[in-house]
């Protein structure tokens, strides 16, 4: 787990609903990583869910914990699969300091059906706006998301085929 003279962690960027934590569990199986899940090891470290800290800190103290987070995965983490948050590159640039940064870029429905199931968009704050304003922050997102990358993925297929690739990618 500690960091090595090597950085071979690979970061997993995109929108809600991206698939990064499906893909990132899968992946990480496949090329013999650990699999993180920032939003978890917040909510671990909290000791409280996102919504939670929405509810009672607020945005900002929530972003502070993801910059916090990125702080240490670059100092301690090697050999990882790291599925973030999907707000976590607007407030963190140094993510290409903690391991190749892999975009899963999916249509704007793809994020709507794949929030649709089992209730996932209660879970995400951000996802409980209106769909103008989420398609709205989907695409401010996006902008940002192209400038974070060092790998595009159209992640629109079946989380395998998403991991085929990208293991062909940094292979």
């Amino acid at each position: 787990f500690c960091a090595g003279a090597e950085l071979n962690n690979l970061v997993l960027i995109g929108f809600m609903g991206s698939g990064k934590s499906t893909v990132g569990r899968l992946l990480a199986a496949q090329t013999n990583r650990y699999f993180l899940d920032t939003d978890a090891l917040i909510e671990a470290a909290a000791g409280k869910t996102i919504e939670q800290i929405f509810e009672n800190e607020g945005e900002a103290a929530f972003r502070q914990r993801e910059r916090d987070l990125a702080a240490w995965l670059e100092r301690s983490v090697s050999n990882a699969v790291i599925a973030t948050g999907g707000g976590m590159p607007t407030v963190c640039e140094n993510l290409k300091q903690i391991g190749k940064v892999v975009y899963l870029d999916c249509r704007f429905e793809t994020v709507i059906e794949r929030l649709g199931k089992s209730g996932e968009r209660a879970k995400r704050p951000l996802a409980l706006a209106d769909e103008s304003a989420l398609k709205a922050l989907f695409l401010e997102r996006v902008e940002i998301y192209r400038r974070a990358l060092n790998i595009f993925v159209n992640a629109d297929h079946t989380p395998m085929d998403t991991v085929s690739y990208i293991v062909a990618q940094t292979q």
